[in-house]
């Protein structure tokens, strides 16, 4: 089987209803020759029927990597998932965030050797979260701020993330004030590079692992491009029980140390 350009890795956990909505999200790409990898960290059965549904639906090719449902172990489901990719060129998601049709392409169009790719989100709320019908993903109403202002979402600058097409949104991925960070619910690199670092360090659980992933590339001399208002995906709402003080804490001192020490390499990832 010919190896597709771009692989996408999908993260998920027992979230069947937000997961369909992604998958319709992909099965709408403008630029087609891709693969969705969907790194399972222990879902459970119904998470395993709703991706072989979707299989026969959709037109590009899903891989399931599950793992055993041992706590909050993204970090190690993702590098399983990294390992599995085919393509050279990879995209990070998760689940709970619905692609405009444009997204893969935008990643695609701009991806360059000695860069990583930093995307950004258009946070819903529940009820618009739970509102969106594969009849509005197909037509594209939850990106369109109109649409979002009838269903009660209010007027701030963040809907330029939305409505910013063209010269206006290469302006403001220019001048926005956060850093190019490598973010999970929507970043690329190549495959090469990821591996070359060693990808997720395992120790991490909740609140960080991605940003000290990009840290680490960084040292390794790769550079980030912001593309916050051309790669975008709309962030559907969930409760977050995994985060927790000490996993917080612990992460920090990791990145501290990653920063600090300057290390490009993590003992606790792909490779033991």
């Amino acid at each position: 089987m010919e190896k597709p350009k771009i692989s996408v890795i999908v993260s998920t956990y027992n979230s069947e209803e937000w997961l369909q909505k992604v998958l319709w999200g992909f099965n709408c790409q403008t630029f087609k020759d891709f693969e969705v990898v969907i790194a399972d960290d222990g879902s459970g059965p119904k998470t395993k029927e709703l991706i072989n549904n979707m299989a026969d639906e959709v037109f590009y090719k899903i891989c399931h990597i599950w793992q055993e449902d041992d706590g909050f172990q993204k970090s190690r489901i993702l590098n399983k998932a990294i390992v599995a990719c085919r393509a050279d060129y990879i995209i990070m998601t998760d689940g709970d965030c619905i692609p405009r049709e444009d997204f893969v392409e935008v990643h695609y169009i701009n991806k360059e050797e000695g860069y990583f790719i930093s995307g950004g989100y258009y946070m819903l709320p529940m009820n618009i979260s739970k509102m969106i019908t594969k009849e509005d993903i197909e037509k594209q109403h939850c990106f369109n701020i109109n649409w979002l202002k009838e269903k009660g979402i209010p007027k701030t600058f963040k809907n330029n993330k939305l409505r910013a097409r063209g010269i206006v949104s290469k302006v403001l991925n220019t001048f926005t004030p956060t850093n190019a960070s490598w973010n999970g619910h929507n970043s690329s690199g190549w495959k090469k590079d990821i591996l070359n670092v060693n990808g997720f360090d395992e120790r991490m659980q909740y609140g960080g692992q991605d940003r000290e992933l990009g840290e680490r590339l960084t040292n390794f001399g790769i550079k980030s491009k912001q593309l916050r208002y051309s790669a975008v995906c709309v962030h559907l709402d969930h409760k977050r029980g995994y985060k927790t003080p000490d996993s917080i804490a612990k992460n920090q001192a990791i990145r501290k140390e990653t920063r600090k020490q300057k290390h490009v390499w993590t003992h606790y990832g792909i490779t033991k």
